[in-house]
């Protein structure tokens, strides 16, 4: 197996613990990532390939996968070796995995997709590869052309690898535009340029050398540019061209004439893209360049089929990708008779669209836009299947939280544009007009005025109001030079700062008077108000100073200057909770602390590599600051002893904005030349603090003042605003205030994405009044006995908007015409059946349906249920009505679910639930005493079946909050707490938890002991007394907590003092007294015991022996089972670190580990952790081939029940689409058996199942790791083990301590992930 080649060499060395790294997981945790738009600098920006696409922001490559489970498309991947714009992007027709993209700075790279990795390189590409394309006719060659050419063949590997000239594709007149290689035809490429002409090159034929321009520009100089070029899939020697202006024609390259040109509906329509439909013979579809709409042609006519207006902006680049397979709606239909009697059932046709000759097939276009959105639309079904709108395509520069809403994030770009995100759905909610030069800085009106100042390169400042979505105001005093920093004062309203590069910070109100012009001897790039005096600016300057001015007093001269940076200062913050102390940023890599009541700097912070762009203070924590900077890096500091926390490496380019809300003080979000906006919760950080509030501590632990907080070693302490506020607040009220206590620091502390939605659940099920539910309510998961209601008025909302129909089809042949008579006669005889039939022949259903009541109703319920089938198969919408008015839920909730559309399926399911479905009971199966009960029931276990499918998909989304929403919305409170421990959000669990009582009891208990083993095992940063005596606290909220309290005491190392003292506290007999009772319950012959008082006493070490005999005498005999064993495996586990690794205790410590590995693995399998499964399968092994043990245990049998589980499991759980499948054979499955048999059931029934945490869909951008158990890259959150180099994803690691509580590298140190 890949993992055992990284880390063999532990297994070999028998003792290691000196030097042992803390284990350590990264303190900041990434929650949320806002991708990148599409660049429109470069044409060929975005491919597709199978159930892949990829498209290109301006420095990384997005690549996006279909989950086929839930038929929709996830980004998979973020590529981004490039350090320079990338120029285009191909996908290798021979390799689905395989693609190459090339940069301004002459790289050109081939990546594998499914590894996600780089596999080859090109440094020196001769020129930029303005365009790329690979070889038809090579398997691992690669073209690609710089703007005059030539054009280079790059031959990855193999004898001939290297780069070579064709020896005819060169010496153009003008520039190269693009290429394109025939597909069928060896060696064939076309080239379009600039000046509307193609050249075209053909091994044993004279080269066309910029031939076919259109007509109109023959004889002149004008240019009009080869916007699109395509090879006709059916022909050898047709090729489709587009010209921005003249518009489209199809060519022939032998004759080398012009055989349709195509005319479009309005002059003004110009031509940016056009592609093939592949699964359409003759059809290809064109992207207009001014306004998005998508053209659907034809080649035998020359005016388009249909066009759909999809956006207002422009298209930059299309792309076609044969139809995903869709997972097909099963649905077993009789096989027809075809003989033809008065009531045979008639074959229908299928549902034809409105242009019935050109009827368009399945197929799914890649659409990128030029304001830099990208989508992916269902031609077939006329929607998008995806969008992701307005995203920037270029450095953002600067992002703010609006003042009044932390769900309301700003951004300013280098495009151009200020975007307003809501950070829940992660979708822009208002754009500004644009065309400002570059945005560089930001600042939000206080309050809610919603408005946003401005600053740009060249075109002054201005205020954008984003209701009235327009300018409302702009300052022009620093003429044409670039604002760095804009600053609305928070404390006073009407005061608006600038600096610029004039070495002028310029202070005047929001009409435009000027108050004060503050000259520096140099460009001014930073300036920010004091947020405890209204008065107070500081600036940074060029000339690596910092200055302070105070704005009361009509002088211009800074109060003080701050000296010490040996580069210029860019940014400066003032701290919002300490007065008089500020920070500013260089480009010297360092930040400087800096005290303005002692004139000196207090602190330098240094660590980065380049210059520090982006500062923050935490609003709540006084020491925490953080920095970004252009070593791609962000780093955590606390500032009383300038010690770095913690160093975030995953923007793949330079960090420049950095922000935090004070209502959601550990929620942060960090802007970056990447072109990406993410958001990471830094309640990490605090874990103390958290576990203070949910063990009910006094206030005194929780909030602090400013001075005691910032004493160096002091645990942390909220002193901002919003802690003291929920603490006026909680003193005002009376009744149940730990049940506030915990929403409202919950909701502070959690990242966006559910908590809110989920407390809002939590009080409806604790009965709390509706008018009570605040107002976005509706707009998040709802209670089921609330979802009826809100959509019904949305409904009556919606009705007042008039509905599009399409007509008929065009032209009718005679036979419909011959069909249609005989219809009429059947009518006339009385023969209504024969008519019906006939007219469902014709593909004429509704008439059919409107009469056959008249034959019956057990009849027309038929007819109803065979157009539903056929709607089915057709995967078309309209099938919805004919399922609810035959009462057919089951098949539409179904029919929903096949599509991936849960929202849908749980609205019906909850309908039929309260009885708005009517059921028609024709033939019902057990008499007329089937009553509507069962139906109920059976509607209510759809309903069920429907929420489990909606909570899985946010689940696998890394969305486990939301996941519980689900749950609690059917009031399924035990699956609600399963999936906030599975998602590890053990702190969320344990507060609503408390909340919700004795329901969530179990859970709740299940919760508080992992959290406990996190205490037990925190690095100490904090002091470890103090942790212990939080673990303990948590077990004691937890009933029969003694034998949790023993683990916790056997484990916690500390002087003698200390460890009496915990006894003390959780109530267990001292450590002589231990010693005594383990002797006496020895000589009685209590294993348990024994082992239990041993681990208490001062020679834990002498319990080691008697449970690992226990175990192995045991697993000796045939008919044992888990449980007898894993309580006494799993005390024994907690023995003290430091005395399981003495030398003295070698092989005892050898087998605790070898049985905890086999153990953890039939854990594995019970819990369904099958990614891990193998990995601990293959760690006992490994033990067992390299340690000198004796246990019961052989490898040859390890590896037969390995191979027993894969081959049984894999009918549940297929590894791939594709993988052929192989029946596991007969001694396979009595092995199997055989291990169920020793298994049994989970006793927590919901927690079964992987864990998947928050952000485990996030690609990694440029932090890249790869996992010692699979040997693949980590996607999402990283594991660090013990020796501080290997790697497992934070998933796996979950697992793995849930199930063995030692390290995967063998060495005996625990585990704690959580």
């Amino acid at each position: 197996m890949a993992w055992m080649t990284y880390i063999s060499h532990w297994f070999e060395q028998d003792d290691w613990y000196e030097g042992l790294q803390r284990v350590n997981m990264s303190q900041v945790r990434q929650v949320g990532l806002l991708a990148a738009g599409c660049q429109p600098w470069n044409r060929d920006v975005c491919a597709a390939s199978g159930d892949r696409f990829a498209y290109c922001a301006t420095l990384a490559i997005y690549v996006y996968q279909l989950d086929h489970h839930y038929n929709e498309f996830k980004l998979h991947a973020i590529m981004s070796e490039h350090k320079k714009t990338i120029t285009a992007l191909s996908w290798c027709p021979h390799n689905p995995d395989l693609f190459a993209s090339g940069s301004a700075d002459n790289l050109v790279i081939i990546w594998n997709v499914a590894e996600q990795k780089v596999i080859a390189k090109l440094d020196n590409a001769k020129g930029t590869p303005a365009s790329l394309s690979w070889c038809w006719n090579a398997g691992d060659a690669l073209a690609f052309a710089s703007h005059r050419g030539p054009l280079f063949i790059w031959t990855i590997s193999g004898p001939d690898s290297g780069v070579t000239v064709h020896k005819d594709a060169h010496s153009f007149l003008s520039d190269i535009c693009m290429f394109r290689w025939h597909t069928q035809k060896k060696g064939k490429v076309a080239f379009g340029h600039i000046d509307g002409s193609l050249s075209i090159f053909q091994p044993g034929n004279k080269s066309q050398k910029h031939v076919l321009r259109p007509d109109s520009l023959e004889g002149t100089d004008e240019e009009d540019p080869v916007s699109a070029l395509e090879w006709d899939p059916l022909s050898t020697d047709y090729l489709l061209v587009a010209n921005l202006h003249h518009g489209i024609r199809l060519v022939d390259s032998e004759s080398l004439c012009c055989i349709t040109t195509f005319s479009f509906p309005s002059a003004a329509a110009s031509v940016q893209c056009l592609a093939w439909v592949p699964s359409a013979p003759g059809m290809f579809i064109t992207g207009d360049s001014q306004v998005g709409v998508l053209r659907i042609w034809n080649v035998s006519r020359t005016t388009p089929v249909d066009n759909f207006k999809l956006k207002k902006t422009g298209f930059h680049c299309l792309h076609v990708l044969n139809s995903p397979p869709r997972k097909k709606f099963s649905n077993q239909s009789p096989t027809k008779n075809h003989y033809t009697s008065s009531t045979s059932e008639a074959v229908p046709p299928p549902t034809l669209t409105q242009n019935q000759a050109f009827s368009l097939p399945p197929g799914h276009a890649v659409c990128c836009f030029l304001d830099g959105g990208v989508g992916l639309y269902d031609m077939g079904a006329k929607k998008w299947d995806f969008l992701r709108d307005l995203g920037h395509v270029e450095t953002i520069f600067d992002c703010k939280f609006k003042p009044d809403n932390p769900n309301l994030l700003a951004t300013a770009s280098f495009d151009g544009t200020i975007k307003v995100w809501d950070i829940n759905t992660l979708t822009a909610v208002y754009t500004s007009p644009g065309n400002e030069g570059v945005i560089y800085s930001l600042s939000w009106a206080p309050g809610d005025l919603n408005c946003i100042a401005g600053a740009t390169s060249r075109n002054g400042a201005f205020i954008w109001d984003i209701k009235k979505g327009k300018m409302v105001q702009r300052f022009n005093e620093h003429g044409k030079n670039g604002i760095f920093c804009i600053a609305w004062s928070h404390k006073d309203s009407k005061r608006i700062a600038t600096c610029s590069g004039d070495g002028y910070c310029i202070i005047r109100t929001i009409d435009g008077k000027i108050l004060h012009k503050y000259r520096h001897p140099a460009a001014v790039f930073g300036c920010d108000w004091s947020q405890n005096n209204k008065d107070m600016i500081a600036t940074g300057c060029e000339d690596k100073n910092v200055r302070v001015y105070y704005v009361a007093t009509s002088s211009d001269q800074p109060l003080k200057v701050f000296s010490g940076h040996t580069e210029k200062v860019f940014h400066v913050r003032w701290s919002p909770l300490r007065e008089g102390t500020l920070c500013s940023g260089s480009d010297d890599g360092s930040v400087r602390i800096w005290d303005y009541t002692q004139d000196a700097c207090i602190n330098i912070l240094s660590g980065h590599t380049a210059p520090v762009r982006g500062l923050m203070w935490n609003t709540e924590i006084p020491y925490l600051l953080i920095s970004g900077s252009w070593d791609y890096t962000i780093k955590v500091w606390d500032t009383r002893e300038g010690i770095c926390l913690d160093t975030v490496c995953d923007h793949g380019a330079d960090v420049y904005g950095l922000t935090c809300h004070p209502r959601r003080p550990f929620t942060m979000a960090s802007c970056s030349r990447d072109s990406t906006v993410r958001l990471w919760s830094l309640t990490p950080l605090i874990t103390p603090l958290q576990i203070n509030i949910l063990a009910d501590r006094s206030w005194e632990e929780i909030i602090g003042n400013t001075d005691s907080a910032i004493e160096p070693g002091a645990p942390p302490l909220l002193c901002g605003k919003v802690s003291r506020d929920i603490r006026q607040e909680i003193e005002k009220l009376s009744g149940n205030l730990r049940v506030k206590k915990l929403r409202w620091f919950s909701e502070c502390l959690s990242p966006p994405g559910g908590s809110d939605n989920l407390w809002n659940l939590v009080a409806v099920i604790k009965g709390q009044d509706d008018s009570l539910l605040p107002q976005n309510y509706c707009k998040g998961i709802m209670h089921l006995k609330h979802l009826i209601k809100f959509r019904t008025s949305e409904a009556q909302e919606l009705t007042t908007v008039k509905m599009s129909k399409f007509g008929g089809g065009i032209g009718v042949p005679t036979k419909e015409e011959r069909l249609k008579e005989a219809a009429q006669i059947h009518l006339r005889l009385g023969q209504v059946q024969r008519y019906c039939e006939l007219m469902v022949e014709l593909g004429e259903w509704d008439k059919a349906l409107s009469v056959a009541p008249s034959v019956s109703v057990k009849y027309w319920k038929k007819l109803m249920q065979r157009r539903a089938d056929q709607l089915i198969q057709e995967d078309k919408d309209d099938v919805i009505p004919y399922c609810i008015a035959i009462g057919d839920v089951k098949k539409l909730v179904h029919f929903f679910m096949s599509r991936g559309q849960l929202k849908e399926a749980l609205l019906v399911a909850q309908a039929a639930c309260e009885g708005n479905m009517q059921t028609f009971h024709v033939s019902t199966p057990k008499g007329p005493s089937f009553s509507d009960d069962i139906y109920k029931e059976d509607f209510n276990e759809l309903l069920q079946e429907a929420c489990r499918e909606l909570a899985e998909w946010y689940f696998q989304d890394g969305r486990a909050v939301l996941a519980a929403c689900c749950h609690l919305a059917v009031d399924n409170i035990e699956l609600a707490m399963a999936y906030l421990i599975r998602g590890n959000e053990l702190e969320l669990a344990v507060c609503v938890g408390t909340v919700l009582g004795e329901p969530a009891a179990p859970a709740t208990h299940c919760a508080l002991e992992l959290l406990a083993r996190k205490c037990m095992m925190t690095p100490a940063c904090f002091p470890s007394v103090g942790y212990r005596d939080l673990a303990a606290d948590l077990l004691l909220m937890t009933p029969d907590s003694e034998l949790q309290l023993v683990k916790l005491c056997a484990f916690c190392p500390g002087c003698t003092e200390e460890i009496s003292d915990l006894h003390q506290k959780c109530k267990l007999p001292t450590v002589e007294e231990c010693m005594q009772l383990a002797e006496t319950a020895h000589a009685d012959g209590k294993i348990f015991e024994t082992i239990k008082y041993y681990l208490l006493s001062q020679e834990p070490e002498k319990a080691l022996p008697i449970g690992i005999d226990f175990i192995k005498e045991h697993i000796s005999s045939s008919d044992w089972t888990l449980d007898t064993i894993y309580p006494v495996l799993d005390l024994l586990s907690y023995i003290r670190t430091e005395k399981l690794v003495l030398h003295t205790c070698t092989e005892a410590r050898n087998e605790l580990l070898i049985l905890c590995g086999y153990v953890g693995a039939l854990l594995a399998i019970r819990r369904q952790y099958h990614s891990i499964v193998p990995a601990l399968y293959e760690y006992t092994s490994q033990l067992l081939k390299r340690r000198k043990v004796s246990v019961p245990l052989k490898i040859e049998h390890l590896s037969e029940e390995l191979d027993a589980w894969r081959a049984c499991t894999q009918i549940v759980n297929p590894s791939s689409e594709d993988s052929p499948y192989t029946p596991p054979s007969d001694s396979q499955r009595l092995v199997y058996a055989a291990l169920l048999k020793r298994l049994k059931e989970e006793p927590l029934r919901g927690i079964v199942g992987p864990d998947y945490v928050t952000g485990s869909n996030l690609p990694s951008h440029s932090d890249i790791h790869i996992s010692c158990l699979t040997g693949l890259k980590i996607q999402g959150p990283v594991f660090f083990l013990e020796d501080g180099k290997s790697t497992i994803s934070l998933n796996d690691a979950l697992m793995w301590a849930k199930v063995n509580p030692f390290s995967p590298l063998g060495t005996g140190i625990r585990l704690n992930p959580f």
